[in-house]
């Protein structure tokens, strides 16, 4: 009896045993354990990488530091600092300008798309507020929904009277795809998957072997039931395989639980926000970010210019350290959230109250609800992937996002140009020399594979090399 209950307590020890092949790790482990050296490798932040508090810490901790010298320096800076933020400035305005026409690369899939990339640009140049960009891209998702399903295309049917000649060729083409199956001998048409969603292109062949193609709008749902499933049944089926390793194993259970009390939070934040006459200068400051945090899409390039809003016009950062603070994380790693460190940090310091506070509750703050509603829509996501209306609206918002990178673009290259006799920073139209280290940026890191850190510090250098033409 004593042998058999030693062998099995022996074989419990075994099994809690540690052992990196077997132990299940929890999902936020996982993405730590896969991701942390990005902190330390990615520079810049548009397009290079997503981030999460581990990935973060490095640049955080440096744009910290930062915050703290210049809280030290003097108003006036040398003539030599001003131009190497320039040109800082400058690259980095390249650099963002890639990274949008690479994401709008992507996000471009048929006309529909290229249209709301380049009315979210626009829309977002004409005004700048928290609220407007979030309705610019649900109006976009609403768009792609409206498109893809062809409810437009419904209502002009009605009340429209066709053609003798446009019902006939209809009626022609019609006939022309019942007579001819796929495989016919007589004709036969092949569809592929086109670069967007539930859209196919159809390679028509006569009777003459000749071919064509025809594309045709998204397949709606009455269209779905009469194709054939080799075409598109396969592909609305077909189950993506994730390796063992890359997959973080979160339910949608645990998913909707965390946007749920996300959302409570952010509900609970905001009516203080609005209901506390005096409100303390931490709490202002978290809720401001907070609230940047949740409703700014397209990453640190979009939030960048509004975090001036909300921390530079609150009287909180002065013009000044807001642009070195915006010149100088281009060089640090990590994402360009790390900003809002450095600017806690400062907003802290102008109230009197800790440092170390501010910086704190401006990570938590920006960072939070990011991390949150990713976390939990990929436990919904598994859900959600099954309804066409979600792929399709998803479509237009990233559409709107991407144009608002070139929102960016626009806004930072408005207030680069770092000078003694502009506060608030200027245009870098001002002297064609930043012109042209934006665009060897551009070039450098587009066409030459230039790494991002070294294109930055090259504007920087090219900053000086302007100063000692200038002043020489």
């Amino acid at each position: 009896m004593a042998q058999t209950l030693k062998t099995r307590l022996l074989s419990f020890l075994r099994d809690l045993k540690y052992s990196p092949r077997t132990r299940k790790q929890w999902p936020f482990e996982a993405t730590v354990a896969k991701n942390w050296h990005l902190g330390f490798t990615s520079f810049g932040g548009p397009a290079v990488h997503f981030t999460i508090f581990h990935e973060s810490l490095p640049g955080a901790i440096g744009m910290y530091g930062l915050s703290i010298g210049i809280s030290k320096v003097n108003e006036i800076l040398p003539r030599p600092v001003y131009a190497l933020l320039s040109g800082l400035n400058s690259a980095t305005v390249g650099v963002i300008a890639l990274a949008a026409v690479q994401l709008a690369q992507k996000a471009i899939t048929d006309k529909i798309t290229r249209v709301l990339v380049f009315l979210g640009a626009t829309a977002g140049m004409l005004y700048n507020a928290l609220w407007y960009f979030p309705l610019l891209m649900f109006l976009a998702g609403l768009v792609t929904v409206t498109w893809d399903f062809r409810w437009l295309h419904r209502l002009t049917r009605i009340g429209r009277k066709k053609s003798n000649g446009d019902e006939e060729l209809e009626m022609n083409d019609v006939e022309q795809r019942r007579q001819n199956p796929p495989g016919d001998a007589r004709g036969s048409q092949t569809t592929s998957p086109s670069s967007g969603p539930n859209a196919r292109v159809v390679r028509q062949t006569d009777s003459s072997g000749k071919g064509y193609q025809r594309s045709e709008l998204p397949i709606t749902a009455n269209e779905t039931l009469t194709q054939t499933p080799e075409v598109d049944l396969h592909d609305a089926t077909e189950e993506r395989v994730i390796p063992a390793d890359r997959d973080l194993n979160i339910s949608w259970q645990f998913g909707a639980s965390l946007i749920v009390a996300f959302l409570a939070t952010f509900a609970a934040v905001m009516i203080l926000r609005g209901v506390l006459i005096n409100r303390p200068l931490l709490f202002s400051l978290f809720a401001n970010l907070y609230l940047a945090g949740t409703i700014i899409f397209g990453g640190g390039p979009v939030v960048i210019p509004l975090l001036r809003e909300y921390v530079v016009n609150e009287g909180w950062v002065s013009p000044r350290d807001f642009l070195l603070g915006l010149a100088m994380i281009q060089a640090f790693p990590g994402p360009n959230f790390n900003f809002a460190v450095y600017l806690g940090s400062l907003a802290a310091l102008s109230g009197s109250k800790p440092s170390f506070a501010g910086a704190l509750l401006a990570y938590l703050a920006i960072f939070s609800p990011g991390l949150i509603l990713v976390h939990g829509t990929m436990g919904l996501w598994v859900k959600l992937r099954t309804y066409r209306w979600v792929k399709s609206g998803l479509r237009g918002i990233n559409a709107a996002a991407v144009g608002l990178v070139y929102t960016a673009v626009y806004r930072l290259w408005q207030i680069g140009y770092v000078h003694e006799d502009f506060a608030a920073g200027a245009s870098l139209g001002r002297d064609p020399w930043w012109v042209v280290v934006t665009a060897t940026s551009y070039t450098g890191c587009c066409w030459f594979g230039v790494p991002i850190p070294v294109a930055i510090l090259l504007g920087g250098g090219m900053g000086l090399v302007w100063y000692g033409v200038v002043s020489g």
